[in-house]
C-alpha cells in the first residue's frame, strides 16, 4: 500500500506503511478518490498542529470498493462500493444520549483525529460504512461527504419551496448548498466575488451577485417586494459575510452558521431582537444526510463531476493543495489508486 502523509507545515511526504488485514469488527477499503476539503487545507497550513499528530495520514471524503471483511462483519461484500461517514461517536456523553451523536462531546472525526483516506488501503469500523449503488463513478462519489454537509445545513434551516435563500460564498459547500435548496424548490441566490465561482455556480443553474458590485441588501429588498430573505447560509467565513447575511434577512428570517469562524465575529443583535430573527449551527450530518447525499449524486441532483476540477496522484498532494490554496480549483481529489497500481 501506499499512503501521503502529512509531515508539518506544508508537508506531505509519500510512504510505505506496514497494514495488516482487518481486525474484528472492520472493513478493509481499496480507497479510490479521497477529496481535500478546507479543513484539510487549514491542516496543510499548519493550523492544526495541535489536533493532528504527525506523521498523520488525513482525507475524510472518499470512495472505494471493499477489499477485505474482518470477523464479525456481515451486510457487506468484497468488491462492494462504498463510502464513509467519518465520525465515531462515544455513545454516553449527553449530545449522545439526546440523539445527537454527529456533535459528540468526545467525536472521533476520522481523517483529522485518526487515520484518514489518502492512502490506497484502509482498514475502518464496519459501522461508518455507507453503501453506493452499482454504476456510480467513484469520482464522483468522493463527493458525498460535503453533499452531507449541504443536505444537513439545508435541513437545519428549515427550508420551504417557498422560500428566498441567499447562500453567502461560492466554495464547494456553498454551491453545494445552493444546489440542495434549489432542488427543494427553493429561489436562491449565491453572494460570490469570485468570477470564476460565479461562472461555474452558472453553469448549475444557480443565480448569482457580486457583492462587491451590486449591494447584496438592496439586490435581494428588490427580488423579495421589500421583504427580505427567508433563509441566509453564511458560507465565506468572513466578518462581511456575518453582516450581510444577518441583514438580508426578512422578519422572523433563519440564519444558518456553515464556515468555521475561529475567531469571534460582531453580529448585530438589536436586528435578531428587532426582527425576531432565529440562528443555527450546522456542523456536520446525521446518517439520514448521508443517504439523502448519496441519492442526489446519484440521481444526478448535484452537479459532482463539473465541480471536480482536478485530479492528483497520491505523490503530488502538495500540488493539489496548492491549487485549493490559489482559489483556481473548486473540488481537487487524490486519486488514490494510482500509486498502489
Amino acid at each position: 500500500m501506499t499512503a501521503a502523509m502529512y509531515t508539518g507545515e506544508r508537508t506531505f511526504t509519500t510512504a510505505v506503511p506496514t497494514l495488516g488485514p482487518p481486525e474484528a469488527g472492520q472493513v478493509q477499503i481499496a480507497v479510490a478518490y479521497t477529496g481535500l476539503c478546507g479543513t484539510d487545507l487549514h491542516i496543510f497550513h499548519g493550523d492544526m498542529d495541535a489536533r493532528v499528530a504527525t506523521p498523520a495520514v488525513i482525507g475524510h471524503e472518499m470512495s472505494g470498493t471493499i477489499a477485505a471483511i474482518g470477523d464479525g462483519v456481515s451486510g457487506w461484500a468484497v468488491g462492494q462500493p462504498v463510502t464513509v461517514m467519518p465520525t465515531l461517536s462515544c455513545g454516553s456523553c449527553h449530545a449522545c444520549r439526546k440523539g445527537n451523536s454527529h456533535i459528540c462531546h468526545k467525536l472521533n472525526f476520522i481523517g483529522i483525529d485518526s487515520e484518514g483516506s489518502m492512502q490506497s488501503t484502509w482498514n475502518v469500523p464496519a459501522e461508518v460504512l455507507v453503501a453506493l449503488p452499482e454504476g456510480l463513478a467513484l469520482d464522483e462519489a468522493a463527493l458525498i461527504e460535503p453533499t452531507a454537509v449541504a443536505v444537513h445545513d439545508v435541513r437545519r434551516s428549515g427550508l420551504t419551496a417557498s422560500d428566498f435563500v441567499v447562500v453567502i460564498g461560492g466554495g464547494p459547500v456553498g454551491q453545494l448548498i445552493a444546489s440542495v435548496a434549489l432542488r427543494q424548490g427553493a429561489r436562491v441566490v449565491l453572494a460570490e466575488p469570485d468570477p470564476g465561482r460565479r461562472e461555474t455556480a452558472k453553469g448549475f443553474g444557480i443565480t448569482t451577485v457580486d457583492p462587491r458590485e451590486e449591494n447584496l441588501v438592496d439586490y435581494v429588498l428588490r427580488e423579495t417586494d421589500g421583504a427580505g430573505a427567508d433563509v441566509a447560509f453564511e458560507v465565506s467565513g468572513a466578518a462581511a459575510g456575518v453582516s450581510s447575511a444577518v441583514e438580508v434577512l426578512t422578519t422572523r428570517g433563519r440564519l444558518v452558521m456553515v464556515a468555521i469562524h475561529p475567531k469571534p465575529k460582531e453580529i448585530d443583535l438589536h436586528r435578531f431582537f428587532w426582527r425576531e430573527l432565529e440562528m443555527f449551527g450546522a456542523r456536520l450530518y446525521q446518517r439520514e444526510d448521508f443517504e439523502e447525499a448519496v441519492r442526489l449524486v446519484a440521481d444526478g441532483a448535484i452537479p459532482a463531476r463539473q465541480m471536480i476540477s482536478r485530479v492528483v496522484s497520491l505523490e503530488d498532494v502538495e500540488q493539489g493543495f496548492l491549487a485549493l490554496e490559489s482559489g483556481g480549483a473548486m473540488k481537487v481529489l487524490v486519486d488514490c489508486r494510482a500509486a498502489a497500481s
